[in-house]
């Protein structure tokens, strides 16, 4: 009986264990070297360090409980809370209020459902104030325990605009200001038609130009989106050019002839100088007006044009 011998094979040899690099030992020691250079000491930075991520740590917390509402709600439980404790708005102080409707001011700042002082949103009711058109400017304050203060910068009327059979009162920047009628509107000129009182302060320009007929205008209407009809209280038309520049111009004209020939109050109905050329002057009819009236309107008539042939 033969035998096999099973022969086993030899195990590879070991590699030598190769030694550990030093680059991390290289970059400890950098590392320790700039820390060592600092201005302040390991413990100090070590210290900056932990309020550094407590400060982060924060943060995050803050931000993932507004996310889920708790910043709200705990907002809300203070507002009870301070409410409960007595400190509810219970009074409106309104400073610098001369025109303008108190009780508008009152409905507005009192209109928030939570009356807590704590609760109260100042800026939602200043901007709530800021859409009444009498306020140009508002500011509001808490006054423990139970006040509101809103201090108010009024709007001036300066005219009062036609359009679509109303009539309303506006400021020099043509901002609507409330409703009037014909019985209350105050002594102030009469802007008319569409868009007049988005030319409000270009008429303030126009009229800064001649201000000897600015006491005597009664109203003024935007014709066509683009000239002015003057109307003086005396009754008289005065049909401006268009363009600033030459109604500026012809304005200042008209001032001129009339301080030197007294124009207004003759009983002329019209004067038309849309035309740079030619100053034309509409009288009454025979019969409209008195026999001496219509004579002294001829008479300015006269003067005007005998004072235009000295100046040719």
């Amino acid at each position: 009986m033969s035998s096999t011998k099973i022969r086993r094979a030899k195990a590879p040899p070991r590699r030598p264990a190769r030694a550990p690099k030093k680059r991390r030992k290289v970059q400890q020691s950098r590392l320790n070297a700039i820390i060592n250079a600092l201005p302040i000491s390991p413990q100090r930075l070590q210290k900056i360090a932990n309020w550094t991520v407590g400060v982060s740590l924060f943060a995050v917390a803050g931000l993932a409980a507004h996310a889920t509402g708790v910043t709200a709600k705990i907002h809300e439980e203070y507002a009870q809370a301070v409410g409960r404790a007595g400190f509810q708005v219970r009074k409106v102080e309104v400073v610098g209020a001369d025109r303008i409707d108190r009780l508008k001011v009152y409905d507005i700042a009192l209109a928030q459902k939570d009356r807590s002082m704590a609760a109260v949103d100042l800026e939602d009711v200043r901007r709530d104030l800021m859409r009444y058109g009498w306020i140009k400017d508002a500011r509001v304050s808490r006054r423990l325990p139970d006040t509101l203060v809103i201090d108010i910068v009024e709007r001036t009327p300066a005219a009062i605009w036609q359009h679509n059979n109303r009539l309303s009162l506006i400021d020099d920047k043509g901002v609507v200001l409330e409703r009037v009628t014909v019985a209350t509107m105050p002594d102030l000129p009469l802007v008319i038609g569409p868009r007049a009182n988005q030319r409000a302060q270009d008429l303030a320009r126009l009229l800064s130009e001649a201000s000897s007929l600015k006491e005597l205008l009664a109203g003024a209407t935007w014709v066509g989106n683009r000239r002015w009809d003057l109307r003086f209280r005396s009754g008289e038309t005065l049909s401006l050019p268009e363009g600033e520049e030459a109604a500026k111009a012809a304005l200042a004209k008209f001032a001129h002839m009339d301080g030197a020939n007294r124009l207004l109050g003759r009983g002329i109905l019209r004067f038309d100088m849309r035309d740079p050329a030619r100053f034309v002057l509409r009288l009454p009819h025979e019969g409209q007006v008195a026999p001496a009236q219509l004579d002294d309107a001829r008479a300015a008539v006269d003067a005007v044009a005998a004072s235009q042939s000295n100046e040719g």
